[in-house]
């Protein structure tokens, strides 16, 4: 018998903000693994801390900062072998997923490497779009409204395209691109709402015109094009 693979969304980062089932899956997990910068610590693991078991085993996947992709498929190749061993040995392994595990997150890249020898089931979080909208009170979509997730790495001329074809945008990995979407979206005659560390402390929502010139990576640009979604 060997054990199942497990990713637990974590939701946004308000360590109240976990599913049920996402804490009753940590406090029984006798192996927890968790992505981490490569020398720092993990927002992951500072999100389910509080009900990490002190006697379970922890695997840590230090992912190095970079845009190049090889240093961090080599950090989760060595993951992947490391949770390997665990399930190959019968253990379950909860993975550790900040926002939810099927969008944009870290967990894919582990399952890509298992799920055709182990058993994985997921477990979903609240996603980091669905916060955001929270925090600043603004409906996403309504009615017949076509609402488009964006990463924000995405070529100007890119980002242009799928902007205008969408009725509502979430533009997510914000951070160091401010600058090149302020001026893009300036360009394009809209409007948008910026929100940073949404749910945890240090929240910031206001206008994009008032945004800071730096931003975090946890940050995101929320545009509603015509109507006023509340209507």
């Amino acid at each position: 018998m060997t054990g199942t693979l497990h990713g637990v969304g974590l939701g946004p980062g308000a360590p109240d903000l976990l599913t049920l089932r996402a804490a009753r899956l940590i406090e029984c997990a006798r192996v927890v693994a968790y992505p981490a910068p490569l020398g720092g610590d993990s927002f992951a693991r500072s999100i389910a801390a509080a009900h990490i078991a002190d006697d379970a085993r922890e695997i840590r996947i230090d992912v190095p900062m970079t845009t190049a992709r090889q240093p961090a498929q080599a950090a989760y190749d060595a993951g992947a072998v490391a949770i390997a061993e665990a399930l190959g040995a019968g253990h379950d392994v909860v993975c550790l997923c900040e926002g939810d595990p099927m969008l944009y997150g870290s967990f894919m890249y582990v399952a890509a490497r298992l799920r055709d020898r182990f058993p994985v089931r997921v477990t979903p979080g609240i996603t980091s779009v669905t916060a955001c909208a929270a925090a600043a009170a603004w409906p996403l979509a309504a009615r017949d409204a076509v609402l488009t997730i964006l990463p924000a790495t995405l070529p100007d001329e890119d980002l242009r395209a799928r902007i205008d074809a969408a009725d509502a945008v979430a533009l997510m990995k914000v951070g160091r691109h401010l600058p090149r979407l302020r001026a893009l979206l300036d360009g394009m005659g809209l409007t948008a709402t910026y929100v940073e560390r949404a749910t945890l402390d240090g929240q910031v929502v206001r206008p994009l015109a008032q945004a800071p010139d730096r931003a975090p990576y946890f940050s995101m640009l929320l545009i509603a094009k015509g109507a006023d979604p509340w209507t």
